[in-house]
Formats: C-alpha cells, structure tokens, sequence
C-alpha cells in the first residue's frame, strides 16, 4: 500500500449513510469461488449483528487518511474485489477489470434512482475510490483504460467526503509513474473551462460553481506540494490549453480566473502566470486589430456600434448566454457579413472583459505608486511589456496597462520613458523592435498628459539628436528607402507626431509674446515663436537630406504637420510635399538591393507606391472598449487630437508669385545639398528661413 503525505488541511470527518454496497466482482466459482468473509478478508473480523451494522458510520484510520468502513461494506472486502479485478487483468480476464472501469465512468452521473439494486449506487464509490488507492502500485501501461476511467470521473460534483478521498487517489496515481501525473494535471487544468454554474450527482445535493473551484484547486495546491516539479508541467499544460480566441468570453474569464487562484496559492508561478495572461491577452488584441483592419469601414462601424451599446448595458449574464456566446447553429443562415459582425463583436467583448479584469488586479497595488511594492511591480510590467506587448506593433489596448499606471508618478512614467529611449536608441535589439519603440515613444509623449514640457524637449531632442547622427552618417545614400532606414523613418514621423500633439510645450514658456494665451492655439499663430534651440534648422537639414523623410512617413502625417508648422511659422514644407509627389520611391526599393544585394536583381517590384511608406502606427491611438475604459481617467490623462479649426492650408489666399518663389527656392536647396559643405548649408537653411517668415507673413 502506498503511504501518502497526510492532506493536512483536509481532515476527514465525514458520517455516510448508504445501502449496503453490492460488488462489483462477477458471481462465479472459476476465479473468486464464493468464499466466505472471513476466507477473503484475511483473517478480518467476523460479521457483526445487522442491528449493529446499521449504525455503523464512516471509520478512518487517522494515519493513513482512509476509509475503514461504510455502512456494511468494509474497507477490506473493497480491497479484495478491487486487487482480484487488477490480477485478473493481468491475466487476460478483464471482466472484473471492464466492471472496475464501468464504476468510474461517467456515466454513472446519470443512473435512475430506480436502477436494478445490484447496480452500485453513485453515493457507494467512495469506498472503491479508498480501495483502488491503496493498489495504485499495480497500475501500469496495461491499465491505461482503467486510469482514464478514474480521471473521468465527476469528482467535484459530489460531496466533500468523495472529493477529499479523491484527491489522495491522485496524490496516489502521481507518485507511481510520470506519465500518470501528467495526466492528472492535465485532467485538472481541463476543468479550468467549465462555467456552469451548479451541478449535480444523482444521490447527491447540487454543487456550485465556486465550490468546485475552491476544491480542485485544494487538490491542485495538494499534488504540487507533494510533487514540486509539477509547477513546470502545469505551467505549460494552462499555456497549451488556454482558450483559442473564438471560444466564448465565459470560458476565457472561467481559465483565466482559475490562473489567478493558481497564482494565489503558488507565488513560484505568480510571474509566469500574469506573463501568460498578458501574452494571450495581446494575441487576442492583435487578431482583433487585423480583423478589423481587413474588413470594410461599414462592417468595422457595426462593430463598434454594437460594442458601444453593450457597454451601455449590464455586463452581468447568466450561464445559458454565456454558453451560447459562440457561433449558435442559427447563424449558419446569416450573411457571411453578419456572422463575421457577430464574431468580431464577440471578440472584443471577450478582449474587454479580460481588460477590465487585469486592470482591476493591478491598480491596487499602484494605490501609492511609490511605494517599493508599486515600483517592484510596474518593473516587472515593464519586463512584461518588453518580452510580451513591444513586439506586437498590432497591440492596440494592452498597452494601456503601462500608459495608466505610468501616469501615476514621474517615477514610473520615467522608468517607462527611459526604457523606450534604451530599447530604440542603445540596444542591439531587432530593428523590428526598436521601431516599435521608436513609435511608444512618440505616442507615449503625444498622449500623455501627465508628460511635462521638460520631458517632451527631451524626448525631441533625443529623436533630434539620433536623426541628425543619422543623415550624417548616411550622406552618401543613394536615396529614400524605408526598409533599408526604417528606424531613422520612425523617429522622425515620431518627431512629426509629438510636434502635432505637443506644439506648444517645445516654445519657451518664458519668452512668449503678451499677445498669447496659453489656452487659445488661435492666439499662437502668425507670431513669431520662440521655439526650443535648433529644432527649426535640425528639422530642415534633415527634410532637405537625401534621406527625404518626408516622403516615406505617412502622408497623413507629414500632411497635418506641414499645415501647423506653416500657420506657426515654424517652416514651409509645401514645395518639398509637391516635389516629392513626382519621385518614385520604388526606383529605391527594388530586389534585393534593399536587403544590400546587387542592383542587377530586380526581385520585387512595387506597383503601389503605399507600400513604400511608413506606417502610421501610434500605440496609443484612442481606447475603444467601453467597459475597460473606466480604468483610465482618458479626461485628466489622455491628449486628444483637437485641430484649429481656422487653419486653412496656403494658396488658398496666397498669390502664384509666392508660390512659385517658395517651389523654385526649395528646389535649387534640394540639388545643391549634396555640394554644400556643413557651413555653406547651414547659411543656405538660414537664408530658406528668412524667405519663409516673409512668405509666411504674406500668406497670413
């Protein structure tokens, strides 16, 4: 018999009152023959008076932690039924065995209360289940049927007594061979799907939800103090099985709780488990992103506007909705367009309920964003964000774990800052990677409204700073190129961005005209700013390089930024946008020369020049789930875009002369740039400037 570590915490006490319990051993001569009681319980003790049969309860043997008697059927006669069904098996005689295996099955559940009397009722396993645990030892390769029986069986959905002794049975199984506890674990972690809300046993009373958690995790915490080196196993089987992203939102939140009660009781896995939750989290956000990209505007507008009413509603739901929250079989006669309005929609709830839910984990702990606990944890976000979010440009909500809690303390927000102009700028990271960090920073910086003006001018003059190395040390470019230049591209759309957002933290506070109102962005325009040091002449230097950032960031971009900084008299770029529109950047991005390779391989040839620009992707575009959001304080944290209304863009009031001047002096810039020497084209950018005041001030 197999001794087990005494299940401490689940002391048995429990008074079962039952029939007398019929074996599950064949009546026949040829194997057991029909020996008496005494003959087959090894010298037990004699059969007691009925009467006093009767009144017998539940015995343990306090040492072990199991059942001696249940009502009259003995503990022994269970064992001799339970070893003689094992020895014939491994004879070849399986049908004591195919008995044992029919008693676990879960079929079992469903007996009628009025089944044949030789049947063994649902409430008499208990006592089987304490017999098979002691010859667990004879469990091998060949009983394999027999095990997945066992593991089958519904042993949370009966009562304590059956649940505690059922754990020792696994406890039992885990320490014979490896492969049994593999098993045992992965029945366990299959259970962390279930989301109905009671259960029931015929024989038994109902069983909640929340009890059946509450005890497979006992059994859980049970298995993985006898066994330590499950903790890895378990990991893994919760990541292989974790709910695919079509499955409904009750079963995502139903593992996902169960992952958080893991992490309770296991601080070894607290680490893992909240990296596996925010990895599955994002992959959830990707999809959703690209499904939403991939379709057309009305069915992305359907979407939202029915995720907008939802929001509005209730968000609690009973079992029946939650278990039809999949495709139901009368969908199947929906428009393709429908069905997939249907999918995406439920999707993004599934994506909002695990927001909210993670939000809620965390901001306790940032009560006090300063406290050594509140640090620790926003470092380990940060190492979350690292290896889990940044390499999913595609994120577009998980993100917001770090943009709220960073806005919590300029400690945090410059752990996050710091970390971003680490990865991008200093790190030997992929340029996939320091891309993306390029564009977290700049919509970090835009979007932030706890980012102070000191901060900005510092992250511009970072981006400065790296995109004037840049242009220096790639003078002799054969032209624009987003593959080949890809982060110098990003950081300065990043550049562009945070100017659009920003504008008025990169002016010297101090020097502004009396005219000015810091709250009117009307009041800035036609004056002459006092700008942060060189960021007009570095900008124009880069602009007029064989780089030509202008024409590889998103139009969208370049196109707002050229309206602000005309209107501001920061420069006037409208000459370079028009002389841009007649280069072809496919003529630098042809084959394998974008890879280094010879320029006699042609390879792939782009007809549609919007490949060749970089993407506006910005991190920290506008949250839309409507329940998560309430997490955010988007009105004291969060910049939203608020163009001038009067702005218009120039020509519409300026004379040809002007335009003609401005085109024809931008023009002789861009091909005498590469024959200028560093002081010729810094007076030749001084001389630009001047030209564009005047201009400017014609135009306005």
């Amino acid at each position: 018999m197999t001794t087990n570590t005494p299940l401490s915490r689940l002391a048995f006490a429990p008074t079962v009152a039952s029939s007398p319990i019929k074996p599950i051993l064949r009546k026949t001569t040829s194997v057991l023959g029909t020996r008496s009681r005494a003959d087959d319980s090894d010298g037990a003790d004699e059969e007691e008076h009925p009467m006093k049969r009767q009144k017998k309860t539940v015995v343990f043997n306090e040492k072990l932690n199991m059942i001696r008697e249940i009502s009259g059927k003995s503990l022994e006669d269970a064992k001799r039924e339970v070893r003689q069904a094992l020895e014939g098996h491994a004879r070849g005689d399986d049908e004591d065995y195919d008995n044992l295996k029919e008693l676990f099955a879960p079929s079992n559940r469903n007996r009628s209360p009025d089944a044949d009397e030789d049947d063994t009722r649902p409430q008499e396993l208990l006592v089987y289940v304490v017999a098979l645990t002691g010859y667990v030892p004879m469990l091998g390769r060949s009983c394999a049927g027999l095990i997945r029986s066992v593991l089958r069986c519904s042993w949370l959905d009966r009562d304590e007594n059956f649940t505690k002794a059922y754990i020792q049975l696994l406890a039992a199984l885990s320490s014979v061979q490896a492969s049994f506890f593999e098993q045992v674990l992965t029945m366990v972690v299959e259970k962390f799907r279930e989301t109905k809300s009671y259960s029931l046993v015929p024989g038994f009373p109902p069983v909640d939800l929340e009890t059946k958690k509450r005890w497979l995790h006992v059994g859980i915490k049970y298995l993985l103090d006898l066994f330590p080196a499950g903790s890895n196993m378990i990991l893994n089987f919760v990541a292989s099985k974790f709910p695919h992203t079509t499955e409904s939102k009750a079963v995502h939140m139903s593992y996902i709780d169960h992952l958080l009660r893991l992490k309770a009781s296991r601080s070894d896995l607290e680490r893992d488990i909240m990296e596996l939750i925010l990895e599955k989290l994002v992959k959830l956000d990707v999809e959703m992103t690209l499904d939403l990209e991939n379709d057309e505007d009305d069915t992305t507008r359907a979407v939202m506007r029915s995720i907008q009413v939802a929001g509005d509603k209730d968000d609690q739901e009973d079992d029946e909705s939650d278990d039809e929250s999949v495709m139901s079989d009368d969908d199947d006669d929906l428009p393709e367009e429908t069905k997939r309005v249907i999918m995406i929609k439920r999707k993004l709830e599934t994506l909002d309920a695990i927001m909210d839910l993670v939000f809620s984990i965390y901001d306790p702990i940032f009560e006090k964003p300063d406290s050594e606990e509140a640090v620790e944890c926003f470092k380990d976000l940060l190492s979350d964000f690292k290896n889990v979010i940044l390499p999913h440009l595609k994120s577009r909500h998980t993100q917001y774990l770090l943009f709220k809690f960073a806005m919590k303390s300029d400690q945090l927000m410059e752990l996050f800052l710091g970390m971003l102009l680490t990865i991008a700028f200093h790190s030997t990271d992929a340029p996939v990677i320091k891309q993306a960090a390029a564009a977290y920073l700049a919509s970090f910086t835009a979007r932030g409204a706890r980012v102070q003006s000191h901060n900005v001018q510092l992250i511009v003059g970072c981006l400065l700073n790296y995109i004037d190395y840049y242009r220096e040390t790639h003078k002799n470019c054969r032209g624009p190129d987003v593959r080949r230049y890809s982060l110098y591209y990003a950081s300065f759309q990043g550049l562009l961005y945070i100017f659009c957002f920003r504008w008025r933290d990169l002016l010297d506070q101090d020097a502004l005209p009396e005219s000015v109102d810091w709250d009117d962005p009307v009041s800035f325009l036609g004056k002459e700013l006092p700008w942060m040091p060189d960021l007009k002449r570095r900008m124009q230097a880069n602009i007029a390089s064989k780089l030509n950032p202008l024409k590889c960031c998103s139009p969208v971009i370049v196109e707002e930024f050229a309206q602000l900084a005309h209107h501001l008299r920061l420069m006037y770029i409208y000459p370079q946008i028009e002389k841009n529109k007649s280069i072809h950047l496919s003529q630098f991005f042809t084959g394998s020369y974008a890879q280094g390779g010879a320029l006699r391989d042609t390879g792939f040839e782009f007809d549609n020049e919007k490949w060749t620009h970089l993407e506006a992707c910005f991190p920290f575009d506008p949250f839309q789930l409507p329940i998560a959001r309430r997490w955010l304080d988007l009105e004291n944290n969060y910049v939203t875009w608020s163009p001038i209304s009067v702005l218009r863009k120039p020509g519409e009031e300026d004379s040809d002369e002007d335009d003609e001047e401005e085109d024809s002096d931008e023009e002789e810039g861009s091909e005498e740039e590469s024959e200028m020497g560093e002081e010729e084209l810094e007076d030749r950018e001084g001389l630009f400037e001047e030209d564009t005041a005047t201009d400017d001030e014609r135009a306005d």
